[in-house]
Order: C-alpha cells, then structure tokens, then sequence
C-alpha cells in the first residue's frame, strides 16, 4: 500500500493536527469504532477457530494439525509486522480524508480480497498465503482505527471509549465463531466474513475523518531513521517501557490460562464434553469481559485514575488461575471464567486508556500503539512455548494455573513503575 500523501496535492494547513484532543466524542462516532473492531474481530477469529481448521482438514485430513500449525504461523509472523509498520505509515498519511481513513480502507479492500481468495484456494499454499493477506490487511485496519483514539478522544474519555471497543472486539470474537458456524462450511463462511467486515466499516468511513496532515509537517523518509523509530529505549520513555512490559505480562498469563483449557477439562476435571465446557466458559468468559469493560472504562475517567485499576485487574486475573490450580473441578471452573473475564474486561479497558497517556510523541501514535499491540501479539507465540514443558515434565496443570498468576502479578507490579499517570 502506497502512501497517500505522495500525490504532491496542496492540503489545508493543519497546525493542531498532533495536539491533545479536548472535545468529547459523540454516539455515532464511538459506535463507529465498536463496529470496526467488531467486524475485523470477527473475521479473524471465525478463521482461526473455524475455518482454517475446516480448510486445512479438506487438503490433508492426515495431517491437518500440522497444515492449521504452517497456516496460523505464518499469519501470526506477518501480524506481529503489519500493524507497527501500517501505523508508523498511517502516521505519515496525507490524504484528504486524514491520516487513519484510507488505512482502514485500504486494510479491508485487502483483507477482503484475500477472504475471497482463501474461498476457492486450489492448495495448501494459496491457503497459507491468502491467510497471510487477511492478517496483514485486518492488522492494517486495525493499527489505523486504534490510533484514532488518540487522535480524538480527549484524556478522561478513554476509558469509555476503550471500553466500548473492548467489547466490540469481545462480540466480535463471539459473533465470528457464529457466522462461521452458521455458514455450514468454510467456502461460504470466508464469503460471510467478507461481506461482514465491508459492512463494518461504513460507519468509520462515514464518521471516522479526521484532520488531514499538511504535507509541510511531515519529515522526510529514510529507511534507517523509519526502521529505528520502531525502537522506543524504556531508558528514554521509562513509562511506555514499563507499561508495554505490563501488558504483555498480564496477556501472557491469560494466554497460559486459556491455551490447554480443553485438555485441563478432559484430563484434570474430567469433563464429559470438554469441547462444550470450552464452549460454555468462554460464554462466561466473554459475558463477564463485556459487562466489565463497559463499567470500569468510565469509572476509571470520572476518578481521573488508571493504575489502581490496572492492578486490580490484575490482581482479579491471578485469582482466577489460583483457584483452579488448587481447586481443579467444573464448578470451580465455572467461577473462574467468571473471575478471568472480570479481570480481562477492566484490564482492556483501562490499560488501553493508560497507555494512550504515555505514548511518547503525539506525531508517532499509530507507530507506537502498533508496537503496544506487539504486546498482545508476542504472549501468543511464548506461551505455547513455555506452556508445554511446564505441563509435562515440571508439575501438571497446578504448576501451569500458579506460573499464570505469577506472571500476572507482575504486571500488577510494574504498573506501579509508571510515573506519569495516576
């Protein structure tokens, strides 16, 4: 994707295009939001949890596992890619319809077209590399919408906001697993999937213009410098440092929760249908998320206060993992969905505001929240890793749930290093 400024078109000046916003945001605008995030959601995990596995068995029944492993792999490589360097570009963009639209618009054209590819792949390959697309385009699209938020919504309103796309991208996790599972197939279902996240997005397109970005105000580009800024040294923005670390301890421990959820069931619990006490803790699991990051988002900006929340929840998702590592049964099981999606929900919403308080150059904040999302991206890839030993060789599922809270913990600790926010 070319950078929309390179077109030597004359724009409106915009002096205060990188100062803090002060005026709230409307309805249609937050609901904007919550329809992107929900419809890129949407896609992704229909994909992931559904159709990709449905794919990869109708090429290699034998050796499906190992198809989903290349797919999925892959895909997460090229994420961990895509949304710092669409936002660090997004942030350069000088379109007329601001800095953020034609990425979002540009990632779904892409996205789009690649679920229309995976629909009729021929082989493995196609498959692999159409996944790839839609993860780069989803990602794309997903770098620009969230740096919007900075962009517009002003301090003690982001927690709100944030909230809301919490739960939009909660919904979205639930509403994708429908829509695949109502399509009755992978064919229709990627079909379903591109129709939905065209439709998501009308509503930004409509609403989501900001100020477009006076050519004059954009530093020239060079690959050394460009590749560098994707470096920020904690020892230089302390803050952003420790609450990067933060994040990725606490969705490090959510991810050892979740990751081997089916064998704890079938293996520890003893479970009749693991498959569908999945299904029914994740409904919990999601309730509670959604319920919780729409109350603690604004309770966080009418305090003025971020970190306590932040620890609490926490706090709140350790629990969770202690009390199934000691107590492991189905009614215990049941309360600590309950618990987990309590923590993960306030911890979304009030983190994702914390964070947009210590980015640290209002010029680079599509660049610096993609390498923030890095954090989400990154504990996906360690915890199977640290996950599977642990399991077998180095105490079973108790040490599994007691390292989960440990690592949680420590984020609750080094929120506290964070200086510039209460």
């Amino acid at each position: 994707m070319q950078d929309p400024g390179e077109t030597g078109q004359a724009f409106p000046a915009a002096p205060d295009v990188y100062s803090e916003p002060t005026r709230k945001v409307g309805p249609g605008w937050i609901t904007a939001i919550l329809l992107t995030n929900l419809g890129i959601n949407a896609v992704l995990f229909a994909s992931l949890q559904v159709l990709l596995a449905q794919q990869s068995q109708s090429f290699d029944a034998a050796n499906k596992e190992a198809v989903l492993a290349l797919a999925t792999g892959f895909g997460a490589a090229v994420s961990l890619v895509a949304n710092p360097i669409a936002g660090a570009l997004s942030d350069r963009t000088t379109s007329r319809l601001g800095r953020r639209v034609p990425w979002v618009l540009g990632g779904t054209i892409l996205a789009f077209a690649a679920l229309l590819m995976l629909s009729g792949a021929p082989n493995i390959a196609v498959m692999v590399i159409g996944w790839c697309l839609v993860q780069a385009g989803c990602n794309g699209a997903y770098a620009a919408v969230t740096a919007t938020i900075p962009d517009k919504v002003p301090t003690l309103q982001r927690g709100q906001v944030g909230g809301l796309a919490a739960m939009g991208q909660t919904v979205g996790i639930v509403f994708g697993v429908v829509l695949a599972n109502l399509a009755g197939g992978f064919v229709l279902g990627y079909l379903y999937c591109a129709v939905f996240l065209g439709v998501s997005i009308i509503a930004f397109l409509v609403k989501g213009r900001d100020t477009p970005l006076d050519p004059a105000l954009r530093p020239p580009f060079v690959w050394g410098r460009f590749l560098k800024s994707f470096y920020i040294s904690p020892a230089k923005y302390p803050d952003f440092g420790w609450a990067w670390l933060t994040r990725f301890l606490v969705n490090l421990g959510n991810n050892l929760f979740t990751l081997y959820l089916f064998f704890f069931l079938q293996d520890a619990v003893g479970h009749a249908d693991p498959a569908v006490g999945v299904l029914i803790l994740t409904g919990i699991y999601a309730i509670m998320v959604m319920i919780t990051a729409v109350i603690g988002g604004p309770w966080s900006d009418r305090l003025g206060r971020r970190k306590p929340f932040v620890i609490a929840s926490a706090v709140t998702i350790a629990t969770a993992s202690i009390l199934v590592a000691f107590w492991p049964s189905w009614p215990m099981a049941l309360v600590a969905a309950a618990v987990l999606g309590a923590g993960f929900g306030m911890f979304l919403a009030v983190d994702f505001a914390l964070l947009t308080q210590v980015l640290p150059s209002a010029a680079d904040r599509g660049k610096d929240l993609g390498v923030i999302n890095v954090a989400n991206s990154l504990p996906q890839v360690f915890a199977p890793l640290v996950a599977a030993p642990v399991v077998l060789y180095l105490g079973g599922y108790t040490a599994l749930f007691v390292l989960a809270a440990v690592v949680g913990l420590l984020g609750a600790v080094f929120v506290v290093k964070i200086k510039g926010v209460q």
